[in-house]
């Protein structure tokens, strides 16, 4: 836990996200996720102020996963302190150390993850059905739409399928997942599932041997 606190501490907005606390709930009273979920910014920055470390370790378990990062809490804190950017401290620490809680909560967004990836899209009409997002409740089951027909009436970029949003350039995907290699996201994705950082490597090495081999096509050109 004293590893976690540290960790959690030295980060660079931490001294910048946490300047005090009045006690006075006027963050949690503006929280949209406390209104549905057992999370109070309040909590959060009255644990790391008081340096808590089995509350701060209990919350990183279940609660800071609640948070909807819409920081409501920095734009009304009289102290100017950002519960929200402490959660999002609290989670890099917690995907650092490789929590089950991280696997938990994250490995049913790995399917958006390996979507963004190959398609450059994060969502794409054969997504939406009751089997992959259960998690967006039970009217989900009611949709029923005709995709096939109503894809038809989507202009002419979108290649009328039902595999991609709209079509994405081999460069701009090869340009993100080069930003999430350099930034770390890539690490962090391999302790959270192994097995899709496999198939993403692999993905996007085929993406750059492609990107490669037209590079060369326009040189001899």
């Amino acid at each position: 836990m004293e590893a976690i606190f540290d960790d959690i501490r030295s980060h660079p907005l931490y001294d910048h996200e946490l300047n005090g606390c009045l006690n006075c709930g006027i963050c949690t009273a503006t929280c949209p996720s406390a209104q549905y979920y057992d999370y109070s910014p309040r909590e959060i920055v009255q644990l790391l102020w008081t340096e808590n470390l089995e509350g701060i370790y209990d919350a990183m378990q279940e609660k800071i996963w609640a948070c909807a990062q819409c920081y409501t809490c920095a734009a009304r804190c009289p102290f100017q302190n950002s519960p929200g950017g402490l959660v999002m401290i609290m989670r890099e620490a917690a995907i650092k150390h490789g929590l089950q809680s991280v696997k938990d909560v994250l490995r049913p967004f790995t399917r958006v993850m390996l979507k963004v990836i190959s398609t450059g899209n994060q969502l794409a009409p054969n997504m939406i059905t009751p089997q992959a997002f259960p998690d967006w409740g039970p009217n989900i089951s009611k949709i029923d739409a005709p995709l096939t027909v109503l894809r038809k009436a989507i202009p002419v970029p979108t290649l009328h399928t039902l595999d991609t949003a709209w079509i994405v350039n081999l460069k701009t995907s090869i340009e993100l997942y080069t930003i999430w290699e350099e930034t770390g996201v890539l690490q962090q994705l391999e302790v959270v599932d192994s097995s899709l950082y496999d198939v993403i490597v692999d993905v996007m090495d085929e993406k750059r041997n492609e990107y490669q081999d037209w590079l060369d096509e326009q040189d001899e050109d």
